[in-house]
């Protein structure tokens, strides 16, 4: 099939598929309590996608209410282990099944390209929800090493009633970072996906239902986060929050738990990241390429983007040159073209947010070395052009706040300490880089930023067995890896005298 072809079955497609917009509370569908609803806009088009149901709090008490009835019953939460790996390993291979209609429903909700959607978001969300699924029965509790006459157990128990509040960027794949944890260790949980990409989250709990989740265990609550997302974290019945998106809420979630029941708080939160390039790179075109990469992919709306590259003043040119080349070549295109890789800007909101720091980065002295544009404009559509900007000191706003966008901010450095003081200084510590032939300096700059995630002579290096989550402001848990199964649960002791 050419690709011109394969373009217009995406955009047939996209004239039939079925969308799901109300609430799945306690294994069905139901409209929001008030009736009220939603507009989802497709943001390639800036047309109306659907209309979805407008949770607010009355519909959290429901939901909430729900989970707490299909945890205390126990199907689940005392289901044997290999019986809920059974039923999550099934609800991966459906996710799997209907990979086509997810991707294409990712893309008209979030603007990412449908080659994204088909070949990265979804099959990683089932990949994410088999994984923890096969680490059910492979976690063992403990024993202590205690007197003779004593017996000293360490289990593990299912928190509770779980909220997940994800965010839009990857709407299905942050989910099962949150659903594949909670749900193996024996949660119930209430998922509330960002009101700006709901549609794969409401059509996966009727999956999760086919798969074999008791009524109750999965809902999904679709609304705004000051109205549903509030609700969900101030729940005076919900024994856990796991949120992903921005510092400034992520903060907020920790307000709402010292007003409420003091649930257990776990936040992954935004990122200004360094790309930290050193004069003695072993092939800058990789490092070039994977720089792009690192802030361009996915329109640059990734927490860990490589924002910031900080490159040696003597090879900066010669970097800058190959990412703008690079950059040109990504123009922002048809999101249903599998030709695409760089789509739209989830909403006008973002899109204002976006252009409003390329402005700055001009008004504050940043010499915009290419893009800086919105571009197609006549399809209606949010898009943004690949934007690079060089002369980046760190005072300036471009350098120190999170855009969410394709732009790039290039800091210059003379030595390794100097490298290290610009990389660490921001509030942020989600994900930084190193680029360097010598091991010791390799190792030495690692050791040194202070982020959840180095990467060395890389970027975005992933896979579901390892932790991903912040210092400093970025958070505090983890997602992915058998670590993330530590926020779900709690830890109990049971002391048996055998005297």
């Amino acid at each position: 099939m050419g690709r011109k072809q394969e373009s217009l079955n995406w955009h047939a497609r996209a004239a039939t598929v079925a969308l799901r917009t109300e609430a799945f509370i306690d294994g069905r569908y139901r409209p929001a309590i008030s009736g009220e609803t939603f507009e989802c806009v497709n943001p390639a088009t800036g047309k109306s996608l659907t209309q979805v149901a407008s949770c607010a709090a009355a519909d959290v008490d429901l939901a909430v209410a729900g989970a707490r009835r299909a945890f205390e019953a126990g199907h689940w939460s005392r289901m044997a282990p290999a019986a809920r790996k059974k039923v999550l390993l099934r609800f991966s291979e459906l996710i799997r099944e209907h990979r086509d209609e997810l991707a294409l429903t990712e893309t008209l909700d979030m603007g990412k390209p449908i080659t994204d959607s088909l070949n990265i978001d979804i099959p990683a969300a089932a990949r994410s929800i088999a994984w923890f699924a096969e680490a059910i029965d492979k976690v063992y509790d403990q024993i202590a090493p205690t007197q003779h006459d004593a017996l000293a157990l360490v289990t593990r128990e299912p928190a509770g009633v779980v909220g997940a509040i994800v965010p839009w960027n990857f709407p299905l794949l942050m989910a099962s970072w949150k659903l594949g944890p909670a749900l193996a260790t024996g949660n119930s949980v209430v998922l509330k996906p960002s009101e700006k990409s709901p549609l794969t989250a409401l059509r996966v709990a009727e999956l999760g239902i086919e798969a074999g989740l008791p009524a109750g265990v999965l809902n999904v609550v679709p609304g705004f986060g000051h109205t549903a997302g509030e609700a969900l974290a101030l729940h005076m019945d919900v024994d856990c929050v796991a949120f992903t998106g921005s510092t400034r809420i992520g903060k907020r979630m920790l307000e709402y738990s010292g007003r409420s029941n003091m649930k257990r708080v776990w936040l992954e939160c935004g990122g200004k990241s360094p790309n930290v390039v050193m004069a003695d790179v072993a092939d800058l075109e990789r490092a070039a390429n994977a720089a792009a990469a690192g802030i361009f992919f996915n329109q640059g709306e990734m927490c860990s983007a490589a924002s910031r590259l900080v490159v040696h003043e003597s090879i900066r040119d010669a970097m800058l040159e190959k990412i703008v080349q690079i950059g040109r070549a990504m123009a922002p295109g048809d999101p249903l073209d599998p030709a695409t890789r760089l789509g739209a800007i989830v909403d006008r909101t973002q899109l204002d947010t976006v252009l409003g720091f390329i402005e700055s980065g001009r008004r504050g002295g940043a010499r915009l070395r290419s893009g800086g544009q919105r571009v197609r404009e006549e399809t209606g559509g949010y898009f943004v052009e690949p934007t690079v900007f060089d002369g980046v000191t760190m005072d300036m706003k471009i350098a120190r706040e999170e855009i969410f966008g394709p732009v790039l901010s290039t800091i210059t450095f003379k030595d390794v300490d100097e490298a290290v003081r610009i990389a660490n200084d921001v509030s942020y510590g989600l994900a930084a880089a190193v680029w360097s032939r010598d091991i010791t300096t390799a190792h030495r700059v690692a050791k040194a930023l202070r982020a959840g995630t180095v990467y060395v002579n890389c970027y975005d290096g992933d896979d579901i067995t390892v932790p991903f989550g912040g210092f400093k402001q970025s958070g505090n848990g983890r997602d992915k890896s058998l670590h993330a199964m530590d926020k779900y649960t709690e830890l109990k002791t049971t002391w048996i005298d055998l005297s």
